[in-house]
Parts: structure tokens; C-alpha cells; sequence
């Protein structure tokens, strides 16, 4: 088996958290998800702090700025971009007052290429996904920055292991050709699975840190994932159909980040910890591997982001997790 850059029975969070205040988000995750914390993610505080704005912080030598409610790129850099820089900063000093000391393994995450390139728009008009040249422009600018930014993250904790997430919930759309264009009236062309692994593998070749790939979309392309050579894959239990991938995926060493918490309450109940841990234990039995393996390669999470939760959910549910960790290394 691999060795995994987690420890046996963790949980963690998929990144974003409600509310706009990042110190105390940042001690609600430190202190629920102490095996796994992550960097967390608030988007209510608006445009930088979303996923595409923030993940196009991340871009070198291209920048963007919001036009006409979209995120675009430009030929220079602008108050949009600074106000990401400045939302993100806020973020990592938090994290180094808060995580002083620590010395396990913590998660950053960030948009992926896929999603970006769906997402972002040319200086011309239309998605970067409609031209190849940018999208493959856009993913070593992608990959540059994100080196950047786990070594600045390992710099200000030291002592911790950096993990990073890729999230790509357009993954799935891009490769069955159903991103529409801006008329909505066609869609771009598909890109096929071989390609798609080659922008990802870009990007995780570049790091000196494991990366995840999440999406909670359904449809997880599993090839893709694997072909990418990420450490892990988080997805959303619920939404799994054909388990046949899953079981490949685990027998070539994939970790698996098992979205087994809703992130909204079920008819008002409080999570229970006991549930969430028969969901997982019941996805390893019916792929018929060995119980004392599941600990080690899977990580507890919520189905997916927690930004439209409430604030005392989320703490419930974070610990819900933490406490389901621990009882699947109960083997």
C-alpha cells in the first residue's frame, strides 16, 4: 500500500466555510479536523474570494478582472486582482498565527485547469476552453503559480506537510462536450480523456507537494483522475453509480476522499458520526477490499463546500467527520 500523506483515519474539509471572518474559520477547522486541517475558503466575502477569482489569483503573467460580472483576462494587472491577492494573504497569515507549530499535513486547495479554462474568459470573447493554445498557456501558468504558492505555504508552516486539492467540478462537463457557449445555444467541443490527463499531470508533475483531485459532480471521470498521477480523489458518495472504477482506482493506490456528510441537515437532524462511518464502511465491504486497509487510504469528508451551511452545522458536521474517522480505525 502507499504511503499516504495523511494520517490513518483522518478527516477534512473540502475548503469552503460560511461567513467572512477567516480567523475564526480558521480556528473552527484547526480545531474540528486537527489529523487534516485545510486553509478555508469564504466566498461570501465576494468577488476574489470565489473559486474562479481566487484560482486565477494563482495565474502568473496572466491577468484577470472582472467585466460584466465575469472573470476575464487582461493586459494588466487591476484593482480586481489585488483585492484577491490581498483576500488570500488575509488567509495565510491567519493560518501561519494559527498553525504555529504544527507539523502535520495540511490542505490548500485551488481551481483547477479544467474548471478555469471553462470559466475564464479570452480578451476577445468566449472561454479559454475554445482554444487549445490558451488552455495549454493557461495550465503552465497555473502550475508556476501554485508551485509558488505551496512553497510560500511551507515557509510559513514549517513544519507541516503541504497537500494540495485540485477542484474541478466542470471536469465532467468539458469532457462531454456541455459547456455552453455564451449564446447557450451549442458547446464547446469535448475534449477527450487522454488531454485532460496531460493539463492535469502538467500541473501535479510541477508541484513538490501530493495533490488531490476533487469533483462533486456526477459522472467522476476515474481515468482521467488516475492518469493524472494525483494521490487522491474526493468526491461525493452520493452521487457514485458504477463502483467497477472505484475498485480499480483503490487497487492502483488512489487515495480516496469520501464525501460521505451532507452538507445540509437531513429533515433538521445533527449529523451523527455513526452513520457517516457506515457509509464508507459499506462502500469497502462492497468493493470487497480488507477492512485494515480502509483507514489508511480513505479520508472522511463532507459531500462537498459548507459556504451556504449555518456556522453551528458546520461545527457539527466537521466533528460528526472527525469523530467517523475514528471509528473506521476501529478495525
Amino acid at each position: 500500500m502507499p504511503d499516504f500523506p495523511w494520517p490513518a483515519g483522518s478527516a477534512t474539509g473540502i475548503g469552503s466555510l460560511p461567513g467572512t471572518d477567516a480567523a475564526e474559520a480558521q480556528r473552527i477547522v484547526l480545531g474540528e479536523l486537527p489529523d487534516l486541517p485545510h486553509l478555508p475558503e469564504l466566498p461570501e466575502r465576494g468577488p476574489g474570494a470565489d473559486l474562479i477569482g481566487r484560482g486565477a489569483g494563482f495565474l502568473v503573467d496572466l491577468p484577470v478582472q472582472l467585466y460584466a460580472g465575469r472573470w476575464q483576462i487582461t493586459g494588466h494587472p487591476g484593482k480586481d486582482l489585488r483585492r484577491t491577492a490581498d483576500l488570500l494573504e488575509r488567509d495565510l497569515d491567519q493560518l501561519t498565527e494559527q498553525a504555529d507549530g504544527f507539523t502535520g499535513t495540511v490542505k490548500i486547495q485551488a481551481a483547477g485547469p479544467w474548471t478555469l479554462a471553462a470559466s475564464l474568459d479570452l480578451p476577445i470573447g468566449g472561454r479559454m476552453l475554445r482554444d487549445p493554445g490558451a488552455v495549454r498557456d493557461l495550465t503552465d501558468s497555473l502550475a508556476e503559480g501554485l508551485r509558488r504558492h505551496v512553497a510560500d505555504v511551507r515557509k510559513r508552516v514549517p513544519g507541516a506537510t503541504v497537500l494540495l486539492q485540485l477542484d474541478e467540478p466542470s471536469l465532467p462537463a468539458v469532457l462531454a462536450g456541455h459547456v455552453p457557449t455564451e449564446s447557450g445555444l451549442s458547446a464547446y467541443r469535448a475534449v477527450d480523456g487522454p488531454d485532460a490527463a496531460t493539463r492535469l499531470r502538467t500541473v501535479v508533475e510541477a508541484l513538490d507537494a501530493p495533490v488531490v483531485v476533487h469533483c462533486c459532480a456526477p459522472d467522476l471521470p476515474w481515468q482521467v483522475i488516475r492518469d493524472s498521477r494525483v494521490a487522491a480523489a474526493a468526491f461525493d458518495l452520493s452521487l457514485l453509480k458504477d463502483l467497477d472504477p472505484v475498485g480499480e482506482a483503490i487497487e492502483a493506490g488512489l487515495g480516496l476522499f469520501v464525501g460521505a456528510a451532507p452538507t445540509r441537515p437531513v429533515a433538521g437532524a445533527k449529523p451523527e458520526s455513526k452513520l457517516i462511518a457506515e457509509r464508507v464502511r459499506k462502500l469497502w465491504s462492497r468493493l470487497g477490499f480488507p477492512a485494515a486497509g480502509l483507514p489508511r487510504q480513505v479520508v472522511v469528508t463532507p459531500a462537498c463546500g459548507l459556504a451556504g451551511a449555518s456556522a453551528p452545522y458546520v461545527r457539527a458536521l466537521l466533528e460528526a467527520c472527525r469523530e467517523a474517522g475514528r471509528r473506521i480505525s476501529e478495525v
